[in-house]
């Protein structure tokens, strides 16, 4: 292990802490970046909602411009995966396997991973998201599906709130369930009914890109879309600090600062400081989603993103909220 310490470890290598890397070399301290390859910006066939890139830019190619632009100013970059962080005296340590680096303060941006449909092999996958057959974050490029013929894969809640977001955009859409029949209560039912949204049983299965569409099987027959949403939910990326971290937690509260974000598109709505044991808003400005004088579309969106990210609506911080801890130093 090296004596050297740096001041700031940041785990994962996405446009967050890309950017964080920016900033903080900019203020003259020693940073090291771990870049394990998986940031899902990597997955952006071309993102036109990113500020100076009007013709669009591709996600490799934003993540390669922000790396150069870190190393400009001294970020070192570890092309290495993190599996485990700990924390001795006033020193965090990271590991890498057998290595070992130390530093003042860790930030995490580890990010989440989506859950794939089931039955889709990653080639097929790879080619329907250069695409734009298949997509993952409506918040982000729900504007290309426009007025076209649109599948979104889930149920529950969270399938009904990713259809009534997308119903914003076009009026084509056709709720999948994954497995058998939908499992939706009456609110779900009512909500898709009034706006007009289709439902179709599972599985789904054997899906195929055919003219120009991407075409899944389903138990009404096989159908084809424009685009597909997965809505099945993601997984966190940072369960392995949870349990060393834990005990960090209780010895020094101040230690550590959990910064909750939604699940799908990492949209930062609250701070939970784990010094004062609080919750507070952070604002935001209003939404900038497409607006729609029909009544229904903006009823149904209040509702979506109630039932989405139960903590704009509760403050009170709750476990899955803590999704994107930032660790600092006592």
């Amino acid at each position: 292990m090296s004596e050297h310490i740096d001041d700031c470890i940041i785990v994962g290598a996405g446009p967050a802490g890309l950017t964080a890397a920016i900033y903080l070399a900019r203020f003259h301290l020693s940073i090291r970046l771990f870049d394990c390859g998986t940031s899902r910006a990597s997955w952006i066939p071309t993102s036109h909602n990113h500020a100076g890139f009007p013709d669009g830019i591709n996600g490799d190619e934003l993540l390669g411009r922000m790396r150069d632009q870190a190393a400009k100013y001294g970020a070192l970059r570890e092309p290495k995966r993190v599996t485990g962080l700990t924390k001795k005296g006033e020193v965090f340590e990271v590991h890498c396997d057998d290595q070992t680096y130390r530093a003042r303060t860790v930030l995490l941006a580890t990010g989440v991973v989506n859950n794939q449909p089931d039955g889709m092999d990653e080639a097929l996958h790879a080619e329907a998201l250069a695409r734009g057959l298949l997509r993952y974050c409506p918040i982000c490029d729900g504007y290309e599906v426009t007025d076209k013929r649109v599948g979104v894969i889930g149920t529950g809640d969270h399938g009904t709130a990713e259809a009534q977001f997308l119903r914003g955009y076009t009026a084509d859409i056709t709720l999948i369930s994954p497995h058998g029949d939908h499992d939706l209560d009456d609110t779900c039912s009512r909500s898709l009914d009034d706006a007009g949204i289709a439902r179709v049983a599972g599985p789904c299965g054997d899906f195929a890109i055919k003219q120009g569409k991407l075409a899944v099987d389903t138990a009404e027959g096989r159908l084809a879309f424009d685009s597909i949403y997965p809505a099945l939910g993601s997984k966190i990326r940072s369960q392995w600090i949870a349990a060393p971290m834990s005990a960090t937690k209780a010895a020094s509260s101040s230690a550590i600062t959990w910064k909750p974000a939604c699940p799908a598109c990492s949209l930062q709505e609250t701070w939970w400081s784990a010094s004062t044991r609080s919750a507070t808003p952070w604002a935001r400005p209003a939404s900038r989603r497409r607006r729609s004088a029909t009544t229904w579309r903006k009823n149904a969106r209040c509702g979506a993103r109630s039932r989405r990210y139960p903590h704009l609506t509760n403050n009170a911080p709750s476990p899955a909220m803590v999704a994107e801890p930032i660790v600092t130093g006592s």
